[in-house]
């Protein structure tokens, strides 16, 4: 399938440091950038088809992203060292500092996914897969597939199926693919079913997720993802949902100067005194005196 993809983007403060690399292949186009980030930098990105992005380097703390709007008061997030964002779903990033990165765009056409995906999973699977976006920050061997697929598009040496054949083993690695299976035989919520639970716990960090809602999002029942939820971290998932939480609110105190009480209204905590007990309660201190001492040290 002849494949060229289609973006509306546009960027602030951003210049390629080297050449860029491409390789167009069969419903797919996979592209190699180096750059460098301005303090400050902006991007603007919206994609008629499915696309990933992987980092080769963690820009977590450097890079904030959004799907809501480019103003990043409320509903951002952490880029993430490799996302799959869905065809149609926009997307605005926010650099904090100077800093130089590396990463591979896959463009993919969304039927050449679904010919892919569904003889093995079946179309209902694939086509829920397909909508979902996926952000991981511990890639494993992903990045080690993403590597590959560099060199090879770097230096073409072997048929086109070996380097389309790397890009389905990411495509694998990285979506949510239903697994009902997995969960059934171990009593534990797989890797990607958490990944998707985080990613939607950070990104409505002002809002607390029923249960129901939680279960709705990896396809489960109420009362099974109770019970395989606790067998997987440990803990409750409200008690977990407010760790998520608490952990969001530790990271605005660090990289950011805003009040407690900002902080708390930006989480979806009633007022500070509800985000002071919950801290407390998670991480034996108040806000105020956690960043303190952080700052200290």
């Amino acid at each position: 399938m002849s494949f060229w993809h289609s973006m509306d983007w546009r960027t602030e403060g951003i210049q390629v440091v080297s050449p860029v690399k491409w390789r167009q292949l069969d419903g797919l186009v996979s592209v190699y950038w180096q750059a460098e980030s301005q303090s400050g930098a902006q991007g603007y990105y919206l994609a008629e088809d499915p696309r990933i992005m992987i980092f080769f380097n963690d820009v977590s703390s450097r890079v904030r992203i959004s799907n809501k709007d480019g103003s990043f008061t409320h509903n951002y997030r952490p880029m993430t060292r490799a996302i799959y964002v869905p065809a149609g779903v926009p997307m605005w990033t926010s650099s904090r500092s100077t800093h130089r990165f590396s990463h591979l765009n896959l463009h993919m056409h969304k039927h050449r996914l679904m010919r892919y995906l569904a003889p093995s999973i079946g179309s209902s699977a694939a086509l829920t897969a397909l909508r979902r976006p996926v952000e991981i920050q511990d890639i494993g061997p992903i990045e080690t597939l993403a590597g590959l697929l560099v060199d090879e598009i770097s230096n073409p040496s072997r048929h086109a199926i070996y380097a389309e054949s790397l890009v389905g083993s990411i495509v694998t690695g990285l979506l949510d693919i239903p697994n009902d299976e997995a969960v059934n035989a171990s009593g534990r919520l797989t890797h990607a079913q958490m990944n998707t639970l985080t990613t939607h716990i950070d990104a409505r960090s002002d809002h607390r997720l029923t249960i129901a809602e939680m279960a709705a999002i990896v396809g489960l029942s109420e009362s099974w993802f109770a019970s395989v939820f606790k067998n997987t971290t440990g803990k409750t998932p409200l008690q977990w949902q407010l760790s998520r939480r608490i952990d969001i609110a530790q990271n605005l105190l660090l990289e950011s100067d805003l009040a407690v009480a900002d902080i708390a209204a930006q989480l979806g905590f009633t007022d500070q005194a509800h985000l002071t007990k919950a801290f407390r309660q998670v991480v034996g201190d108040t806000p105020a005196a956690w960043r303190r001492m952080r700052q200290i040290s």
